[in-house]
């Protein structure tokens, strides 16, 4: 008999964001495939005697291939029990949670997906800010800063991430912040729209800088530091 795979969203980092079943699905898991950011202590609500295996991928280091995760689950699935795979935030935005499934699914393997806090919402509360604002910022838009060549993606939606009303959320983008930001500003979003620099966010080194967005391209463009981040920009990032 085949697996049991649970994909866990598990929010920031913050183990106290963890919900209550995705407590429950650590603690019964024989297996746990973890992303990078959701390694050190939310692995501690692991079951003892778990497989804890690391498959998560960071810009600019050495990281497993999509192909090579998707085997790997499938595989340990092949092998019975039930197995956790755990995924950063919440595994349906920018966690490759498709692929995954396509592989589990071909494989006929069966799973179940469980939310987690995604971390651009986490974000915005370690900011003190909301993310929409009653008739002036009804829209919010969230956009990944790379593509899988780490360089800025082309078909970005320039004119929708240049709108000053909207707030935007850009997920793995400090690399690639400063061409987008002139490439905005060059489509009219004023230099002077807040911005908000989010790092580490639900950690321990959890850092917080607020600047405009010519501002923050002017610094990620000397140094873009090591720490995992998400960008903010909007008429509320200035609140």
């Amino acid at each position: 008999m085949t697996g049991f795979v649970s994909f866990v969203g598990s929010g920031p980092g913050d183990p106290e964001l963890l919900t209550l079943k995705a407590v429950d699905r650590l603690r019964r898991a024989d297996a746990v495939l973890f992303d990078d950011l959701s390694s050190g202590p939310i692995l501690t609500h692991a079951r003892p005697g778990a497989d804890l295996v690391g498959v998560g991928k960071r810009a600019g280091r050495p990281s497993p291939r999509q192909d090579h995760v998707s085997r790997l689950l499938v595989d340990y699935a092949r092998e019975g029990g039930r197995i956790v795979r755990l995924k950063s935030g919440d595994s349906g935005l920018f966690g490759r949670l498709e692929e995954e499934l396509v592989a589990l699914r071909d494989a006929g393997i069966e799973y179940e997906i469980i939310p987690g806090v995604p971390s651009a919402f986490a974000a915005a509360a370690a900011c003190g800010i909301p993310l929409t604002r009653r008739l002036t910022a009804r829209r919010v838009q969230f956009v990944t800063g790379h593509d899988a060549s780490g360089a800025l993606p082309g078909d970005l939606d320039l004119a929708a991430l240049a709108d000053p009303t909207a707030c935007t959320v850009i997920f793995m983008g400090k690399r690639t912040f400063p061409a987008l930001c002139t490439a905005l500003t060059d489509r009219g979003l004023p230099a002077d729209t807040p911005a908000i620099l989010a790092e580490a966010v639900g950690t321990p080194e959890q850092q917080v800088t607020r600047s405009t967005v010519a501002e923050l391209s002017a610094s990620l463009s000397q140094d873009i530091g090591s720490k995992p981040a998400l960008i903010l920009y909007g008429p509320l990032a200035g609140i």
